[in-house]
């Protein structure tokens, strides 16, 4: 079937991005490329970042910003694991993104994996587990996914401000907020959760909910205990003068991706109800916009055979207790009704 490939393994958009992107790209004035930004002469380091301050009303001053999420995080890791009079110890979720690993592996860092445990058609933190590893490692920092990946679940305010509390204020908390856009409307959370825990960080990007992964292009919100991160991150001379304009716009344009991430949840929906009555297959609630597929490890080789025929990359997971599960990207409605209806086959043959 051709050499188009969708990549349906990676977690990127497959809806084409809000028209204010465009509109930002044609009225932009390229002589805006021949300065440094003039916002840090009022003591700000962005446009984007007073904006974010306007929507998330949180002091400019607070948020970070960075070449998406994953600088952010690499950035954080670095700042407070590197050094030799450190134990450096990182402590992540048992199932979640490679990354977390790798960038404290880059400090020399030690990884501890607390659990998540399956409930029903979900997983959860185990908060006794978490709160007796953190008292018996003393990390210097926690990082929590909300939604996690590849697991899609998610963490509630009370079930943050719950973790949070049994965390020492010496203890550098990092949440992974990058899907959290897709379920979750409201953001007014996160100033009571960094006005009463000044050791936390929150991570957003645009590359999920508003669909811009090459545009690179992340932020943070920062507890006011973490001011040594802030000079750590902080560029000098500003930021990117393009994307900056494009992050303002797409923020503009919430409700277009609000409208984009309905149908992804409808789709969520149809995934579940057409898979999760044939035997051997289970589909897992996501908050996010990809859903984990538990299957018949024995079928692996006749699924992967059947969606490359197809023009389709799924994610296979290799990591030990989740490697009879596929995590599979949300595309458009008619990609996933092709996805659903390539396992069907495979499953019923």
């Amino acid at each position: 079937m051709g050499e188009k490939i969708t990549y349906l393994d990676r977690n990127e958009y497959n809806y084409g991005p809000c028209p204010a992107v465009g509109e930002v790209l044609r009225q932009f004035d390229p002589n805006d490329l021949c300065f440094y930004t003039r916002i840090y002469d009022e003591g700000k380091k962005s446009i984007f970042s007073d904006y974010l301050s306007t929507v998330y009303n949180i002091p400019e001053k607070q948020i970070v910003l960075g070449y998406g999420g994953e600088d952010i995080l690499k950035q954080v890791v670095h700042c407070f694991l590197a050094g030799k009079e450190k134990q450096k110890t990182l402590l992540i979720p048992e199932f979640s993104w490679w990354y977390y690993k790798s960038i404290a592996d880059e400090v020399e860092g030690r990884s501890v994996l607390y659990p998540l445990y399956e409930d029903g058609d979900t997983f959860r933190y185990d908060f006794r587990a978490m709160k007796e590893m953190i008292q018996r490692e003393k990390p210097e920092m926690v990082l929590m996914a909300s939604p996690n990946n590849p697991t899609g679940n998610s963490l509630t305010p009370a079930e943050l401000d719950e973790i949070l509390s049994f965390i020492s204020p010496e203890t550098v908390v990092v949440i992974d907020e990058a899907y959290a856009s897709f379920t979750n409307k409201n953001t007014s959370y996160i100033k009571p959760l960094l006005d009463k825990f000044p050791n936390l960080l929150i991570v957003r990007t645009l590359s999920k909910f508003y669909g811009l992964p090459g545009l690179r292009l992340g932020f943070a919100f920062m507890g006011a205990n973490l001011t040594h991160f802030l000079n750590y991150s902080t560029k000098y001379l500003g930021y990117n003068r393009l994307s900056e304009e494009i992050g303002i716009a797409v923020l503009k344009s919430t409700e277009y991706y609000r409208q984009v991430a309905d149908q992804m949840a409808e789709d969520r929906k149809m995934y579940m109800q057409e898979l999760n009555g044939i035997e051997g297959l289970k589909v897992y609630r996501s908050d996010a916009n990809f859903v984990l597929v538990k299957y018949p490890i024995e079928r692996k080789a006749e699924l992967q055979a059947a969606f490359k025929e197809q023009g389709y990359q799924i994610k296979f997971m290799n990591e030990p207790g989740i490697n009879t599960h596929m995590r599979i990207t949300l595309g458009t409605h008619r990609q996933n009704e092709d996805v659903i209806a390539t396992i069907k086959r495979i499953l019923h043959s």
